[in-house]
């Protein structure tokens, strides 16, 4: 494949002079794809996406956002915008359009006398995780540290602080941003107020933050963490069990609760690797001899057949799960938030963990509750606060071989659950339609939501994203 893509719906009607003056313009890189590095940069986290961008943006700066998206707009090329290249559907990449990656955009200044931090929108987990803990200081961020800073933010931010500090975006001061016409923006709850809103929850929709600032809050930097586990058999018991004991846990702890088979990772003995387990990870961001008070039941439960929850480093149980979502496998998800653990809902987990084939599927719910459940749901675009678990359901293989057969797991189960659904996490969607956005929104929030679209991007430039559709121009 050579020169510019010259099919699809997203083809840049862009001539050589055109890509040659948009090359001169960036302090970046621009790729193209007949460089040697092309192959490389178009791939994402989710190794199912294939896809051939036109051109590959490798923004420097900010100016550079700006030039890449003129750019795009002028020659009507389809954009693909790239933090870390998380996104389950694969929205960080696109066939014959623009990619405008910026990854190289990682900067990350701390202030720990004001307690914030500035974070460009290429920086990702365990890089602002490693500057903010050097002086005792998180930002309630993801679980995965190989994931970007800003797709997670955008979204709203789910993570083991958010039942004592709340979500990401809960800490959110000011948003830098380039608008679909090409132009600085901040946003912030004094400026273009409506806007900061949006962007708290309503993902890429309006436009491309190159910088965050946040609010940082003391934690660690020894915790007491980590994953206690059950063979799968006393999955029944155990989460009538958890569902009791952990109803009235503080704030400072978080956990959830993984079915799969265990991985192959060092901190698991041999004997263990491939056996069918549940696990409960719990989080204390409190005093560790409290939070080994708290779980001191949980351990006792049953027999456990093997207990890692111990005081440790919050950085190190922050990349605890990176061994088991690396780049490149192939991921399905399915979502639903659910309110409570019913005997019902237990009934279809214990019967769909029991079906678990991959050595890699594995799939996390999600505590609610606490600081993030507290914050008014029209606080922010973000909705869906008052959930009592989140199912993040997921089917991976190591390539094409198997794939078909753990999206079939993942659909029926997710059907299965479709009587207890209640809301979803943006985040979590794969690429499943207007409706599916509306319906995660609800419709008040929704209808909030293409206003501001109508306002800051009427022609939905910004469309690769769990996409709400701009309502009409005003007459």
């Amino acid at each position: 494949m050579t020169g510019l893509a010259t099919s699809g719906s997203g083809r840049i009607d862009a001539d050589e002079h055109a890509v040659r003056d948009l090359k001169r313009s960036l302090r970046g890189e621009l790729v193209r794809p007949d460089d040697a590095a092309y192959d490389q940069l178009r791939r994402v986290w989710n190794g199912s996406i294939n896809r051939y961008p036109g051109l590959i943006a490798r923004c420097a700066g900010r100016d550079d956002v700006r030039t890449a998206v003129q750019f795009a707009r002028k020659n009507g090329a389809l954009v693909a915008v790239r933090g870390g290249g998380h996104s389950f559907p694969g929205y960080s990449v696109c066939d014959d359009g623009i990619v405008i990656d910026l990854s190289a955009m990682n900067g990350i200044r701390v202030d720990p006398d004001a307690r914030t931090a500035r974070v460009q929108a290429g920086a990702l987990l365990g890089e602002l995780d490693r500057a903010t803990q050097e002086y005792g200081l998180a930002v309630p961020s993801g679980i995965v540290t190989h994931t970007g800073v800003a797709g997670l933010s955008l979204g709203g931010g789910m993570g083991w602080l958010m039942r004592k500090y709340g979500l990401a975006i809960d800490q959110l001061l000011s948003v830098d941003m380039i608008t679909a016409e090409g132009e600085f923006v901040r946003a912030s709850a004094t400026e273009n107020a409506g806007l900061f809103w949006g962007v708290r929850g309503g993902g890429g929709n309006f436009g491309i933050v190159t910088e965050f600032e946040f609010r940082l809050n003391s934690v660690g930097p020894i915790v007491m963490a980590g994953p206690i586990f059950w063979p799968t058999t006393e999955s029944p018991k155990l989460l009538r069990f958890y569902r009791e004991w952990s109803a009235d846990a503080p704030d400072e702890l978080m956990t959830l609760v993984v079915h799969r088979r265990a991985p192959a990772v060092p901190y698991i003995p041999t004997e263990l690797h491939g056996q069918p387990v549940v696990a409960i990870v719990s989080c204390y961001a409190g005093l560790v001899d409290e939070g080994e008070k708290l779980l001191k039941p949980l351990k006792e439960f049953g027999t456990p057949i093997l207990d890692l929850c111990q005081p440790k480093p919050f950085v190190d149980h922050q990349g605890m799960f990176d061994p088991s979502y690396p780049h490149g496998w192939w991921y399905y998800v399915r979502s639903c938030d659910v309110a409570e653990l019913s005997d019902e809902v237990i009934d279809i987990t214990v019967d769909y963990a029991s079906r678990i084939v991959s050595p890699l599927t594995a799939f996390p719910i999600w505590q609610g509750g606490g600081a993030a459940a507290r914050v008014s749901e029209d606080d922010a675009a973000f909705s869906g606060r008052t959930k009592g678990h989140t199912f993040n359901i997921t089917g991976v293989a190591l390539d094409e071989s198997g794939f078909d057969a753990e999206r079939e797991w993942v659909r029926d189960f997710w059907n299965d659950l479709a009587p207890f659904h209640t809301s979803v996490f943006m985040n979590f969607l794969m690429d499943e339609g207007e409706e599916r956005v509306r319906q995660a929104y609800g419709e008040a929030k929704y209808n909030r939501l293409r206003e501001l679209k109508r306002t800051w991007d009427p022609h939905n430039f910004f469309r690769l994203n769990q996409n709400i559709l701009p309502l009409p121009a005003q007459e």
